[in-house]
């Protein structure tokens, strides 16, 4: 056990109406957590999470809790909120470390494709393996976790407990294929032939958006999603601005940062507009990076970047060796798919019901590549509604 997290425990006011389960996107029972772990109960206190949330670990991390559980605490009025996401963390991870996940007695059912292995894939894995069904994933990337792995720094998200996730699903009995694009080779019509009785995409959005200016093609030009997925493969100089304020513009700050780099961060307005949370700014700065606002990218330059100052409307040149894009993710397109179309590769946005049905039957979709970039734990919500859809299906079919 855990002392200080035992002594941050026991601060819990265990409220009748728990205003952090209440905005927590999943519903995680946090005062019943709190209450197991303060007995002891650390095993069940971790299958509890588990259950409700096979992404627990990693969403003790990496959610805006500000936002959530922890920014609605009622012991931060006055003072600070309970650290629920560290206890959820120790949890866990201690959980994850030791437990011997099973099928279902008796169980042989159907074989499910799963394209992409992020949040949402992971999540369906994790439920359907679970209850018996054939489960393989198809991954386009070498490893295993899609933005998990390829979008999250290390120091952030630990790729050991990545690993860990995929070592569970591979003891449940899942089936992996790396390095397999749906689309070219494989395509969905090829799945149903082979006897896959429904496919699930999770694929994401992995286009960076662009900023539309001048200049944005040259060579020392970088999005930070394609920065992030291999840093070692760029060399990025002395001086670095990154354009954003969101959490994948921090993230990317910090690498350059810790790369070596000199990095700044522009943003257009105010520091306290800035969509990333205040837990990732206070640690962007703590690594060292420096931050101006108030101005907006008009012209890409061979030795810099120009901005408008937007409280004067001057402009102003700043030097730079290169220049890192962070203004939010795409799908492969602006189209916005009924998912008929066959090429995976080309597909935008995918047009689901509330439960991820998509126009072609035995197709089913969730995650960012229906509601666009959101965060980890919005997919698995959603994904959940979705399993339970996909199992009503294959027992109709």
């Amino acid at each position: 056990m855990n002392n200080n997290l035992l002594e941050e425990a026991n601060r819990c006011l265990n409220c009748k109406k728990p205003l952090c389960k209440i905005h927590c996107p999943i519903s995680t029972d946090i005062p019943n957590i709190i209450n197991l772990f303060k007995a002891g109960e650390l095993e069940l206190a971790g299958e509890t999470l588990f259950e409700n949330n096979p992404l627990s670990v990693v969403c003790s991390i990496v959610c805006p809790h500000e936002k959530q559980c922890f920014g609605h605490c009622i012991k931060g009025i006055k003072g600070e909120s309970v650290n629920f996401p560290e206890i959820e963390r120790f949890i866990s991870t201690k959980f994850l470390e030791s437990i011997n996940l099973s099928k279902e007695e008796g169980t042989d059912k159907q074989r499910i494709a799963i394209i992409g292995s992020g949040p949402s894939g992971i999540t369906l894995a994790f439920i359907l393996s679970r209850k018996g069904y054939k489960v393989t994933i198809f991954e386009k990337n070498e490893k295993f976790g899609g933005v998990l792995r390829y979008g999250i720094p290390e120091f952030r998200l630990s790729r050991e407990l990545l690993d860990l996730l995929e070592m569970q699903l591979v003891k449940l009995g899942v089936k992996i294929r790396y390095n397999d694009l749906i689309g070219p080779t494989t395509t969905i019509d090829k799945l149903f032939s082979d006897g896959y009785s429904a496919i699930f995409i999770g694929t994401g959005v992995w286009n960076p958006k662009s900023l539309n200016i001048k200049g944005e093609t040259f060579g020392h030009v970088h999005y930070a999603i394609n920065y992030l997925k291999s840093p070692n493969s760029f060399n990025l100089g002395k001086k670095v601005i990154v354009i954003g304020g969101g959490n994948v513009a921090m993230d990317a700050a910090r690498v350059a940062k810790r790369a070596g780099s000199d990095v700044t961060i522009v943003y257009r307005r105010d520091i306290k507009d800035m969509p990333a949370t205040k837990v990732e700014i206070r640690e962007a700065l703590e690594d060292g990076v420096n931050f101006i606002t108030h101005h907006s990218p008009v012209e890409i330059l061979d030795n810099g970047m120009k901005f408008t100052n937007t409280t004067d409307n001057s402009e102003v040149t700043i030097e730079c060796d290169s220049i890192i894009i962070a203004v939010s993710q795409a799908p492969k397109n602006n189209i916005v798919s009924t998912a008929n179309d066959i090429n995976i590769n080309q597909w935008g946005l995918i047009v689901t019901d509330e439960f991820g049905h998509t126009s072609k039957k035995g197709v089913f979709s969730a995650g960012d590549v229906v509601t666009g970039a959101r965060t980890v734990v919005e997919a698995v919500a959603n994904t959940k509604k979705v399993a339970e859809a996909i199992m009503e299906y294959c027992s109709k079919n």
